[in-house]
């Protein structure tokens, strides 16, 4: 290579650059060294403020000005660590953000739960694909990739946290809370793909939060009502509830949110939630995985940890037990002179207190809010829906369609023939049916909404006889793809019906539903595309069109007939 003034001059700059982002150390190695700024935000804080520093109470910009004025009094009085946004609207967020950064002395750590990115919280924004059909995805970069666009929407509208993955193993079929949320039954599979999403979100300057430690996928009860309890033993949970913890832990997680579940074999107090236990949290999290990092509780408010341990006892406990934040307390100012009496009496010691706020000061200058900036209130709207966004989210949805059936049938299908395409569980056109009927000229369309009886689905059948190919796009228009969709005994027949034809059929539901509708394990083909959204309907109309080959795997066992790992 000729060398001149220019060539060294490149050289130069990419060194620099080069060397900026060796310079960026994770989280964990930031708080593994010596830090003036901590230190001098630390020295300035009497008792009562570095206790209210573990506090993160809830925001809101759908609630009106009455609600968002009472969070400004909080900051303000209580001087509290931070926010956990809940619903509203992005540009809305960035305003009200600046709002209550101002009133803060100690800049304030914001967060909320985007599992599935802002679209999770706040309307106009992207909602990924849920993480039960990530897990379907074969191709983990694009899960990565997904983790570093949500770090930029969260860092654009000045967040600093994200309350995900979800790394519970959902190996209980009838779980009402975790269900979609988890990656899978299988924990290598939730392990990889959580990784992938973690590292993305890290890797783009965003703190983590796994959950729901040790472990929520095997309950039946939903601790937002009541306090799950679970029944294993030690070795049984170690070996598969807390395996993606532990190799995430060793993989730098910045943070692990604690659940509220009943575990007698790792700690026998009648009625403790985890979120409460010493023996669990530091005893387990800390001491036996090692972790170092922020340790999370679940919502203070909720059924599971408040139902036994009232009138602000839990906000103390879960101190105690090792938390370093404590979320959406039922009264935070309650809790800080609860503590603070704690601390009096020697219940609690001000070291215990003094490690969290340490971890919580470190988190906020890996952050970088030991820089004062305001966030830019412009283009906000446009700037978390960025093309590159929606290019990757139809990406994703076509990544997880997982062929149960007939992959080879689908080749069969025509452009030419005389087509039907029918949706069932709606009573308005699809973009599925417009998609496929772009391709197949030669079609009709036909609605049976979830209700239909055997008079309006015999309309159909007259119709059917005249047609080549039938197309069935079953859809579960609930918002979140849970268990029990609803589908009158009628058309479950006519899908049954149906399967035993030449039908194709794309669910647009949670796998899990599968059980319920009787046939479809013989159907000529069967397409999983796991939620309702436009992006899954126009990944399983391009599959039926043979524009791409899926390569999703089945996350979960559905019965005898499909089982984790399917896919054709």
């Amino acid at each position: 290579m000729k060398f001149n003034h220019s060539t060294a001059l490149f050289l130069l700059l990419f060194s620099g650059l080069s060397s900026v982002q060796a310079q960026k150390k994770t989280y964990l190695e930031t708080l593994a060294g010596p830090n003036q700024w901590v230190d001098s935000v630390f020295n300035k804080l009497n008792k009562r403020q570095k206790i209210a520093q573990m506090f993160f109470v809830r925001a809101h910009t759908d609630m009106g000005k009455a609600y968002e004025d009472s969070i400004g009094r909080v900051i303000k009085k209580e001087k509290i660590g931070g926010l956990v946004f809940f619903q509203g609207g992005p540009g809305r967020q960035a305003v009200l953000t600046n709002q209550y950064q101002s009133l803060a002395r100690v800049p304030l750590l914001i967060t909320s739960d985007g599992e599935w990115g802002l679209g999770m919280r706040l309307d106009s924004t992207v909602s990924y694909p849920y993480q039960m059909a990530l897990g379907a995805v074969q191709d983990k970069e694009l899960i990565y990739k997904m983790g570093l666009e949500v770090a930029k929407d969260y860092k654009r509208i000045g967040m600093h946290m994200n309350l995900a993955p979800d790394v519970d193993v959902n190996n209980n079929p009838k779980n009402p809370v975790i269900n979609f949320r988890s990656f899978g039954e299988n924990k290598y599979n939730v392990t990889t793909k959580a990784s992938a999403y973690m590292k993305g979100m890290q890797d783009g300057g965003l703190l983590v939060s796994l959950k729901h430690f040790p472990g929520h996928g095997d309950t039946d009860v939903d601790s937002h009502y009541d306090l799950p309890k679970l029944p294993f033993t030690k070795a049984r949970l170690d070996s598969l509830e807390i395996y993606p913890f532990r190799e995430l832990i060793k993989e730098g997680a910045a943070g692990v949110m604690i659940a509220h579940m009943n575990i007698p074999a790792l700690d026998n107090t009648p009625n403790m939630p985890s979120t409460l236990s010493k023996p669990i949290v530091t005893g387990i999290l800390k001491e036996e995985l090692g972790f170092k990092g922020l340790v999370i509780s679940d919502a203070m408010g909720m059924k599971g940890v408040v139902k036994y341990f009232k009138d602000g006892e839990a906000d103390v406990m879960g101190i105690i037990a090792g938390n370093d934040i404590l979320e959406l307390s039922e009264n935070s100012a309650r809790a800080i002179k609860l503590v603070r009496k704690a601390v009096r009496s020697g219940r609690i010691s001000m070291d215990r207190i003094d490690e969290s706020v340490k971890k919580i000061l470190t988190a906020k200058y890996w952050a970088g809010l030991n820089v004062k900036d305001t966030i830019n209130e412009q283009n906000v709207l446009a700037e978390v829906n960025r093309a590159e966004s929606l290019t990757l989210l139809q990406q994703l949805a076509d990544a997880s369609m997982t062929v149960l059936r007939g992959k080879q049938y689908l080749k069969t299908l025509s452009a030419e023939k005389r087509t039907i395409i029918i949706s069932i569980g709606t009573a308005n056109v699809t973009t599925f049916q417009k998609d496929l009927g772009t391709y197949y000229k030669n079609s009709i369309f036909y609605t049976l909404d979830k209700d239909a009886n055997a008079n309006s689905i015999a309309k159909v059948l007259r119709e059917i006889s005249g047609f080549d190919q039938v197309i069935v796009g079953i859809h579960d228009m609930r918002n979140r793809p849970g268990n029990g969709m609803v589908l009158s005994a009628d058309l479950k027949m006519f899908i049954k019906d149906m399967s035993d034809k030449n039908a194709v059929f794309a669910l647009f539901a949670n796998p899990y539903n599968i059980s319920a509708l009787s046939g479809l394990e013989n159907s000529k083909g069967l397409i999983v595309a796991y939620q309702k959204e436009d992006f899954m309907q126009r990944a399983a109309s391009s599959v039926i069109k043979n524009q791409f080959v899926p390569s999703g795997k089945l996350p979960v066992t559905i019965n005898a007939a499909f089982k984790y790992g399917d896919g054709e």
